[in-house]
Protein backbone atom coordinates (compact mmCIF):
# COMPACT_ATOMS: atom_id res chain seq x y z
CA UNK A 1 0.00 0.00 0.00
CA UNK A 2 2.88 2.23 1.11
CA UNK A 3 4.23 1.71 -2.30
CA UNK A 4 0.75 2.62 -4.27
CA UNK A 5 0.31 5.87 -2.27
CA UNK A 6 3.20 7.77 -4.67
CA UNK A 7 2.22 6.50 -7.45
CA UNK A 8 -1.44 7.29 -7.03
CA UNK A 9 -0.13 11.09 -6.19
CA UNK A 10 1.72 10.97 -9.54
CA UNK A 11 -1.53 9.40 -11.59
CA UNK A 12 -3.71 12.23 -10.18
CA UNK A 13 -1.07 15.47 -10.89
CA UNK A 14 -0.76 14.07 -14.44
CA UNK A 15 -4.22 14.05 -14.61
CA UNK A 16 -5.20 17.42 -13.33
CA UNK A 17 -5.58 20.08 -15.90
CA UNK A 18 -3.17 22.24 -16.53
CA UNK A 19 -3.30 25.81 -15.36
CA UNK A 20 -3.65 28.48 -18.21
CA UNK A 21 0.16 30.54 -17.76
CA UNK A 22 -0.51 34.10 -17.52
CA UNK A 23 2.09 36.43 -19.76
CA UNK A 24 3.21 39.64 -18.58
CA UNK A 25 4.72 42.57 -20.74
CA UNK A 26 5.99 45.45 -19.56
CA UNK A 27 5.16 48.82 -21.09
CA UNK A 28 6.87 51.93 -19.37
CA UNK A 29 5.72 51.78 -15.27
CA UNK A 30 3.22 49.26 -16.34
CA UNK A 31 2.89 45.39 -16.21
CA UNK A 32 -0.03 44.33 -18.53
CA UNK A 33 -1.06 40.58 -17.47
CA UNK A 34 -3.57 38.37 -19.94
CA UNK A 35 -4.41 34.79 -19.87
CA UNK A 36 -6.19 33.12 -22.04
CA UNK A 37 -8.94 30.29 -21.70
CA UNK A 38 -8.21 28.02 -24.52
CA UNK A 39 -11.26 26.22 -24.20
CA UNK A 40 -13.16 29.37 -25.11
CA UNK A 41 -10.52 31.62 -26.35
CA UNK A 42 -11.50 34.62 -23.81
CA UNK A 43 -8.94 36.38 -22.85
CA UNK A 44 -8.63 38.19 -19.63
CA UNK A 45 -6.31 40.88 -18.51
CA UNK A 46 -5.01 43.20 -15.79
CA UNK A 47 -3.00 46.48 -16.00
CA UNK A 48 -1.25 47.69 -12.88
CA UNK A 49 1.62 49.50 -11.87
CA UNK A 50 4.80 48.64 -11.43
CA UNK A 51 5.03 50.26 -7.88
CA UNK A 52 1.96 50.07 -4.77
CA UNK A 53 0.87 52.73 -3.64
CA UNK A 54 1.10 51.09 -0.05
CA UNK A 55 3.15 47.38 0.08
CA UNK A 56 3.08 44.80 2.44
CA UNK A 57 0.87 41.23 2.24
CA UNK A 58 -1.62 42.63 0.55
CA UNK A 59 -0.69 45.51 -1.38
CA UNK A 60 -2.44 48.01 -2.50
CA UNK A 61 -2.16 48.71 -6.43
CA UNK A 62 -2.79 50.70 -8.83
CA UNK A 63 -4.43 49.24 -11.84
CA UNK A 64 -6.80 50.49 -15.04
CA UNK A 65 -10.16 49.11 -14.96
CA UNK A 66 -12.77 49.02 -18.15
CA UNK A 67 -16.31 50.33 -17.31
CA UNK A 68 -18.51 51.51 -19.63
CA UNK A 69 -16.09 51.75 -22.50
CA UNK A 70 -14.00 54.35 -20.56
CA UNK A 71 -10.55 53.58 -19.17
CA UNK A 72 -10.31 54.59 -15.66
CA UNK A 73 -7.51 54.27 -12.51
CA UNK A 74 -8.39 52.48 -9.83
CA UNK A 75 -6.99 51.16 -6.69
CA UNK A 76 -6.74 47.83 -5.96
CA UNK A 77 -5.93 44.92 -3.00
CA UNK A 78 -6.79 41.37 -3.87
CA UNK A 79 -7.04 38.09 -2.46
CA UNK A 80 -7.57 39.60 1.07
CA UNK A 81 -7.36 36.92 4.30
CA UNK A 82 -7.23 36.52 7.95
CA UNK A 83 -4.18 37.92 8.00
CA UNK A 84 -4.58 41.10 5.93
CA UNK A 85 -7.93 41.99 7.53
CA UNK A 86 -6.60 45.30 8.39
CA UNK A 87 -6.66 46.37 4.93
CA UNK A 88 -10.27 45.96 4.71
CA UNK A 89 -10.65 47.69 7.50
CA UNK A 90 -8.80 50.30 6.42
CA UNK A 91 -10.72 50.19 2.76
CA UNK A 92 -13.77 50.25 4.38
CA UNK A 93 -13.30 53.54 6.53
CA UNK A 94 -10.86 55.62 4.19
CA UNK A 95 -11.63 57.02 0.75
CA UNK A 96 -8.45 57.56 -2.23
CA UNK A 97 -7.92 61.13 -3.63
CA UNK A 98 -6.01 61.17 -6.76
CA UNK A 99 -4.55 63.70 -9.15
CA UNK A 100 -3.41 63.69 -12.61
CA UNK A 101 -1.25 67.41 -12.21
CA UNK A 102 -2.02 70.31 -13.32
CA UNK A 103 -5.79 68.41 -13.44
CA UNK A 104 -7.52 68.96 -10.26
CA UNK A 105 -7.90 66.01 -7.37
CA UNK A 106 -10.96 64.02 -7.91
CA UNK A 107 -12.17 61.25 -4.78
CA UNK A 108 -12.50 57.32 -5.21
CA UNK A 109 -14.80 55.72 -2.41
CA UNK A 110 -13.57 52.40 -1.27
CA UNK A 111 -15.19 49.45 -0.73
CA UNK A 112 -15.34 45.44 -0.84
CA UNK A 113 -15.87 43.43 -3.71
CA UNK A 114 -15.64 39.80 -3.20
CA UNK A 115 -12.28 39.29 -1.55
CA UNK A 116 -10.80 42.54 -2.71
CA UNK A 117 -10.61 46.15 -1.67
CA UNK A 118 -11.67 48.50 -4.22
CA UNK A 119 -11.63 51.94 -4.49
CA UNK A 120 -12.66 53.43 -7.67
CA UNK A 121 -13.76 57.04 -8.95
CA UNK A 122 -17.63 58.50 -8.86
CA UNK A 123 -19.90 57.82 -11.66
CA UNK A 124 -20.36 61.15 -12.55
CA UNK A 125 -16.09 61.84 -13.08
CA UNK A 126 -15.39 58.82 -14.87
CA UNK A 127 -15.82 60.98 -18.72
CA UNK A 128 -13.25 63.75 -17.18
CA UNK A 129 -11.01 61.30 -15.76
CA UNK A 130 -10.89 58.91 -18.29
CA UNK A 131 -9.91 62.21 -20.92
CA UNK A 132 -7.06 63.17 -18.63
CA UNK A 133 -5.51 59.41 -18.17
CA UNK A 134 -3.36 59.12 -21.33
CA UNK A 135 -2.19 62.68 -20.52
CA UNK A 136 -1.03 62.29 -17.52
CA UNK A 137 2.70 62.39 -16.51
CA UNK A 138 2.63 61.15 -12.92
CA UNK A 139 0.18 60.44 -10.75
CA UNK A 140 -0.70 61.59 -6.76
CA UNK A 141 -2.25 59.10 -4.66
CA UNK A 142 -3.58 59.74 -0.95
CA UNK A 143 -5.56 57.47 1.29
CA UNK A 144 -7.61 59.73 3.90
CA UNK A 145 -10.26 59.42 6.22
CA UNK A 146 -10.46 56.89 9.34
CA UNK A 147 -8.67 54.51 7.84
CA UNK A 148 -6.60 56.45 5.81
CA UNK A 149 -3.64 58.93 6.01
CA UNK A 150 -4.49 62.26 7.56
CA UNK A 151 -5.45 64.89 5.25
CA UNK A 152 -2.35 66.88 4.84
CA UNK A 153 0.06 63.71 4.61
CA UNK A 154 2.33 63.08 1.53
CA UNK A 155 0.89 61.56 -1.63
CA UNK A 156 2.54 58.72 -2.76
CA UNK A 157 3.80 59.60 -6.30
CA UNK A 158 4.03 57.50 -9.51
CA UNK A 159 5.50 57.74 -12.56
CA UNK A 160 3.09 57.50 -15.83
CA UNK A 161 5.69 56.33 -18.32
CA UNK A 162 3.83 54.21 -21.14
CA UNK A 163 0.24 54.91 -19.98
CA UNK A 164 -1.04 55.76 -23.24
CA UNK A 165 0.73 52.90 -25.46
CA UNK A 166 -0.37 50.27 -22.21
CA UNK A 167 -3.84 52.02 -22.69
CA UNK A 168 -3.51 51.06 -26.23
CA UNK A 169 -2.64 47.37 -25.46
CA UNK A 170 -5.24 46.86 -22.95
CA UNK A 171 -8.05 48.42 -25.30
CA UNK A 172 -6.68 45.82 -27.92
CA UNK A 173 -6.71 42.64 -25.34
CA UNK A 174 -9.80 43.28 -23.37
CA UNK A 175 -13.36 43.01 -24.23
CA UNK A 176 -15.24 45.97 -23.33
CA UNK A 177 -18.15 45.26 -20.83
CA UNK A 178 -15.55 42.95 -18.93
CA UNK A 179 -14.97 45.29 -16.17
CA UNK A 180 -15.53 44.84 -12.49
CA UNK A 181 -18.72 46.42 -11.08
CA UNK A 182 -18.63 49.00 -8.45
CA UNK A 183 -17.78 48.82 -5.06
CA UNK A 184 -20.11 49.52 -2.78
CA UNK A 185 -18.58 52.65 -0.62
CA UNK A 186 -20.19 54.46 2.06
CA UNK A 187 -20.83 51.86 4.36
CA UNK A 188 -22.03 52.36 8.40
CA UNK A 189 -19.95 50.00 10.98
CA UNK A 190 -22.92 47.85 11.57
CA UNK A 191 -22.33 47.48 7.76
CA UNK A 192 -18.54 47.33 7.71
CA UNK A 193 -18.75 44.12 10.28
CA UNK A 194 -21.37 42.48 8.56
CA UNK A 195 -18.99 42.44 5.22
CA UNK A 196 -16.16 41.66 7.23
CA UNK A 197 -18.02 38.82 8.68
CA UNK A 198 -19.00 37.56 5.08
CA UNK A 199 -15.73 37.95 3.77
CA UNK A 200 -14.25 35.72 6.11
Amino acid sequence: MARLLPLLALALTLAAPAAAQPTTERIGAWLLTCVTDRMTDRTDCRLRHRDPVEGGDAPLELEIAERGGRYLPVLVSRDLTLDTAGRAITALTATAQMRFPPERLFEMPCGLLGRAVLCAPRPEDSECIARELPAARIALVRLTGLGGAGANAAPVELQMDGIEEALGRFRDRMPQGSGAPDAAPGLSLPDILRRLQDLF
